[in-house]
């Protein structure tokens, strides 16, 4: 009878044990139970772990939190980021004295939360949290108020719950800051924070340079921000009160969110995807050439639709029109009339721009609008005002002191009201006068329109007459697209191409010649000249100028301007050094200049202006005509999208749109195009895992062969995939520059990309994501195309629709 009573004794008095001393949870650490390198602790809903790691392609070892229920290790927060393990010694406790630590080797103190407790602190524990944070707490405090947690040390991610701003009690401070790399948890460049200097606005520095600034909060968001108000997923938080200033988010449903802080410096809003195990962008944003801080100096406002992108705000003139022109904008601007205080000045209304930098500013939630002029009118330093908040018709007062930074166009309609001398505000007529005037000229334009369409009508019986400032109109182009771009005059374009010579001839496509010019500011150009016989050249002048105007992205080319002049129609592009991708890839000497990191540096390129063009654009684009000869280099090797020719606009991301005419190059062209004329993204997904196979591979798809088989390059990539040889599809120069890891991802994201299927294909949200990420990816399916008799029965079907668009650049 003893021998059963007895561990039933000794079973009954360990579980109450462990009950009052809170030791058997598995979300806890205790002073009693640390967890080793292999061991982890898991939250109560199994939804974060934590526990030993290494990060990507390193071995050092690190104390993270991660998500449990996600298939790709996605690590949110890292205890020992400076100082990692270099083996699988490492311990993870709570030290009796009240703090949490890592060990190493036994004694090695690596990192400590440095926090103590009194002497009668009992059942001291750290408990992981279903919402990934890990707190530190006892009999004296609570979870929601704890001796210490991670939450209060960010790293990369912002999760729903945390803070970023600052704690105005303890002066504490919650900023992200990227990894150095996705190998490397250290403290990297980027740090994104709440200045809290005056009204509080969102900053991201890069090392201890401000590199871009997201505006101040207008009650709904950050001016800078994608709208965040009205969406489904969550509910952005921004608190300013006496203890604390913040921002954060509140998730509105069971998706599972957080917010990522690039090694590059690229803030990303991410949901994960259980269906497609990926994480999507569901927001970021996007720095474009008016991203950056100060650009247009001090009254100066910034236009990525225009060049140059700066100009003066209205009653402001340049401060140094030399450098103005050079172009250097940082002196800004400066008031045309200078004012006196009091009588002689008053306000002058801006709408369409972002508040300039609000750090010399003064703020009050409760006044009016007139209770906020008059605050301003009577302090002389004031330089402008604004309502605070947007909701509810507007309500409080933003007061600005000194000059004012860092503004930009945009659609948004929260007024600023800039003070100016009262004669500048006099010389504007009023909104009547301006009415009036509007009609006067609109009038006097259709009548001189009217004449010189019944003189061109006269002068030919087909009356198309000579293409002048009329041809806007005969072009079919969108006023508004064209107005948004700068026009040369044929003078000037003869001028820098020294009259269209030969000797400055670099090309020649369905458009026509392509010279360099140098224009006088010193800027190279390439300059596109619409041939006479040329009818495609025509629709792409058109295609080119409702696509590309209003599109700015770093991996695009850039459209600087257009002339249209008697028979001319010339488009001006900016100058890409290096030409176009294929003069490199497929020729043998220069071939070995492209190693692998700039290989994978184009790849990436590519993706992420595909991306834009599908998704973050205000157009929203499919190209048609992705190819290693539409794929510019600058002279540091970017790659810059060309030739929008055949691009189409599209409504829905996964619009399909069919036609009878089948247009594009022939080896990049995706199998429903090619056969049924049916095309959507997915068209340039497959396109872009050409591109990719080919620049790993280094040989063209079409003209590909190997040891007398039939495939083409897919094929052939295919065949060794399944054999598990995928790396004999790199060429033979990448050998001594390759990362071997990442050559197999692109094969095999490229493979992902020429599935048979549209529906099979990765969106270009995943093709980025899955470039940059070290997770496990789906096994491809048999590429479309996939021997050389499959293209040949396929271009029988159409190639008599086969045209080839116009090359920027010649091979």
């Amino acid at each position: 009878m003893r021998s059963y009573v007895y561990p039933f004794l000794v079973l009954f008095s360990s579980t109450i044990f462990c009950i009052l001393s809170r030791c058997a949870a598995v979300d806890t650490i205790s002073t009693n139970h640390a967890i080793k390198d292999g061991d982890t602790i898991v939250s109560d809903g199994q939804m974060f772990e934590l526990g030993f790691f290494s990060p990507g392609k390193s071995k050092n070892r690190y104390v993270g939190i991660w998500y449990k229920k996600i298939s790709k290790r996605t690590v949110v927060w890292v205890a020992n980021r400076e100082k990692p393990i270099d083996d699988t010694t490492g311990v993870f406790e709570v030290s009796k004295e009240g703090a949490l630590q890592i060990l190493s080797g036994g004694n090695t103190l690596i990192w400590s939360s440095n926090t103590t407790v009194s002497v009668s602190s009992r059942n001291l524990m750290a408990q992981l949290l279903d919402n990934g944070n890990l707190v530190l707490w006892d009999e004296h405090s609570t979870i929601e108020n704890p001796i210490w947690q991670s939450f209060d040390y960010p790293g990369d991610t912002l999760l729903p719950g945390m803070k970023l701003g600052k704690d105005l009690v303890t002066g504490k401070e919650w900023c992200l800051t990227s990894w150095k790399s996705p190998d490397d948890p250290s403290v990297g460049l980027h740090t994104s924070m709440v200045d809290t200097h005056g009204y509080p606005q969102l900053f991201q520095r890069k090392g201890g340079t401000l590199h871009s600034r997201l505006g101040a909060w207008n009650g709904v968001g950050f001016r800078g921000f994608p709208t965040e108000s009205l969406n489904p997923i969550y509910t952005p938080v921004f608190v300013v009160n006496k203890k604390e200033i913040y921002y954060g988010y509140k998730l509105n449903s069971s998706v599972v969110q957080r917010v990522f802080f690039t090694s590059d410096g690229s803030p990303l809003r991410l949901n994960w995807v259980d269906r497609t195990q990926e994480w999507v962008v569901f927001g970021n944003i996007v720095f474009d050439r008016c991203g950056r801080y100060g650009l247009c100096g001090p009254y100066g406002t910034c236009s990525i639709n225009m060049y140059p992108p700066c100009s003066c705000i209205e009653g402001f003139e340049p401060r140094l029109p030399k450098e103005w022109d050079a172009p250097d904008w940082s002196g800004g601007c400066r008031h045309k009339q200078p004012f006196q205080c009091g009588s002689g000045d008053g306000f002058r209304k801006n709408s369409g721009s972002s508040f300039p930098d609000t750090r010399n500013s003064w703020y009050n939630v409760s006044m009016t609008l007139d209770e906020c002029e008059m605050a301003c009118r009577k302090n002389c330093s004031c330089t402008a005002y604004a309502q605070l908040d947007i909701r509810n018709g507007g309500s409080g007062c933003l007061l600005w002191f000194h000059e004012l930074m860092d503004m930009r166009e945009y659609d948004e309609k929260q007024e600023l009201y800039i003070r100016m001398a009262a004669s500048e505000l006099a010389e504007k007529p009023s909104f009547n006068e301006k009415k009036v005037l509007s009609m006067v000229l609109a009038i006097s334009s259709a009548a001189v329109l009217l004449s010189a369409v019944a003189c061109v009508w006269k002068k030919t019986k087909k009356g198309r007459g000579n293409r002048n400032a009329l041809d806007k109109k005969n072009t079919s182009v969108p006023m508004d697209d064209l107005d948004s771009l700068p026009y040369f005059s044929l003078h000037e374009i003869v001028k820098a191409t020294d009259n269209f010579s030969i000797n400055n001839k670099i090309g020649e496509g369905g458009f026509g010649p392509v010279y360099k010019g140098v224009l006088e500011d010193g800027r190279d150009v390439a300059v596109k000249r619409l041939s006479e016989t040329s009818q495609q050249g025509l629709d792409e002048f058109k295609n080119e100028v409702i696509c590309i105007a209003k599109l700015q992205h770093r991996n695009l080319v850039k459209l600087l301007g257009y002339c249209i002049h008697g028979n001319e129609m010339i488009l001006i592009y900016e100058y890409m050094a290096n030409k176009s991708l294929d003069s490199f890839l497929f020729d043998k000497t220069r071939s070995s200049i492209l190693d692998w990191p700039r290989r994978f540096h184009i790849i990436n390129g590519m993706a992420r202006g595909i991306l834009y063009l599908h998704q973050d654009s205000c157009l929203r684009i499919i190209h048609r005509d992705l190819k290693a000869g539409n794929i510019l280099l600058d002279t540091d090797m970017n790659p810059k999208i060309c030739d929008f020719g055949l691009a189409r606009k599209f409504v829905g991301q996964d619009a399909i749109a069919k036609t009878k005419k089948v247009v594009g190059t022939y080896g990049y062209i995706s199998p429903e195009y090619a056969v049924h004329g049916h095309f959507s993204i997915k068209s340039d997904v497959f396109s872009f895992g050409v591109l990719v196979l080919e620049i790993v591979s280094g040989k063209k798809n079409r003209e590909f062969s190997h040891d007398g088989q039939g495939d083409n390059l897919l094929g052939h990539a295919w065949r060794l995939y399944e054999e598990g040889k995928s790396i004999e599809v790199m060429c033979a120069s990448l050998r001594n520059s390759c990362v071997v890891s990442e050559v197999l991802r692109a094969i095999h994201v490229g493979l992902l990309c020429v599935q048979n299927h549209a529906k099979d294909r990765p969106t270009m949200l995943s093709v980025v994501l899955m470039l940059v990420s070290e997770s496990v990816l789906p096994p491809p399916k048999q590429p479309a195309f996939f021997t050389g008799e499959i293209v040949r029965e396929h271009d029988s079907v159409s190639s008599q629709d086969e045209y080839m668009i116009t090359l920027l650049y010649a091979r």
